[in-house]
């Protein structure tokens, strides 16, 4: 665990899996793109499943659950999953924290790729996996993932929310929600409609989990390096921009999901182009 004053975090690996390119890039042109991640000769790519464990104020707090232990076998080879040190479950062990430990999940939105880990299929019942946290999400993403449409229903999939709502243990917020002092639930619209990153804050320091608003670390210094996932495009854009600009004024940390490379990183300026410089935790 890495410590700033009263907070202390890490960062956690559920696995990896492999996407066509214009999922992640959409438009982009690959020229462009694959001066950040070469594509192999089939056009995939690897995609990260990053979770961050946060201890703030005698709480336990986990950021997403990653792709869970529930996928068939035809699943996880359509997602070309790789899972390293036992998956996400197996990182929080090597801490010492067993999933009772967890008081509060925050999942940054209702995607499988960062909730299907919420809950496990055990004697026939989908329970939560982490049996004593409160699960908080933005209600208007449980609405719409509640109601998937035509683009939706891919990813959207009820067994890893609606238990929760039905047991009691899903806690709905109304836009910007604090968790402790130092941990805060955002709005960031776009690639949902009720997208939320998490800010972390202590002292003058301040850090940003970016979850799916900038999958890979390249999209958020270029705000119009979209996704084919983005639901709300041009609501992204300007998402990205608004945090753009407290980023380059906080000298924020950003924690990256999806990215390979650059897990955290700093946004900089020079000369009018915005570039990332990478973090490394000892």
């Amino acid at each position: 665990m890495h410590r700033i004053g009263e907070l202390e975090f890490a960062v956690l690996h559920d696995g990896t899996v492999w996407v066509d390119a214009g999922g992640p890039f959409g438009l982009v042109p690959r020229n462009l793109f694959e001066r950040h991640i070469t594509p192999t000769a089939e056009n995939l790519i690897p995609m990260v499943l990053n979770c961050l464990l946060v201890r703030s104020q005698g709480k336990t707090i986990l950021i997403d659950t990653g792709l869970g232990n529930k996928l068939s076998e035809d699943a996880a080879l359509q997602w070309g999953l790789e899972r390293e040190g036992g998956g996400l479950i197996g990182n929080l062990a090597s801490l010492g924290v067993a999933p009772d430990d967890v008081d509060i999940v925050i999942n940054t939105h209702l995607h499988a790729d960062h909730c299907a880990g919420n809950t496990e299929l055990i004697d026939g019942e989908m329970r939560p996996v982490f049996s004593r946290a409160e699960y908080w999400v933005q209600r208007m993403e449980w609405a719409e993932a509640s109601h998937p449409d035509a683009r939706t229903r891919g990813t959207y999939f009820e067994q890893n929310f609606a238990p929760l709502l039905t047991q009691g243990r899903l806690r709905l917020l109304h836009g910007d929600t604090r968790v402790t002092d130092g941990v805060h639930c955002v709005v960031t619209p776009g690639h949902t409609r009720g997208h939320q990153s998490v800010l972390l804050q202590d002292g003058d320091w301040r850090g940003l989990f970016v979850a799916d608003m900038a999958s890979y670390g390249v999209q958020m210094a270029r705000t119009s390096w979209l996704t084919a996932y983005d639901v709300y495009p041009l609501e992204n854009i300007r998402t990205k921009q608004r945090w753009q600009r407290w980023a380059l004024e906080k000298e924020a940390w950003l924690f990256f999901q999806h990215d390979p490379q650059i897990t955290i990183a700093r946004l900089i300026e020079e000369d009018g182009r915005k570039r990332l410089t990478p973090i490394y935790l000892d």
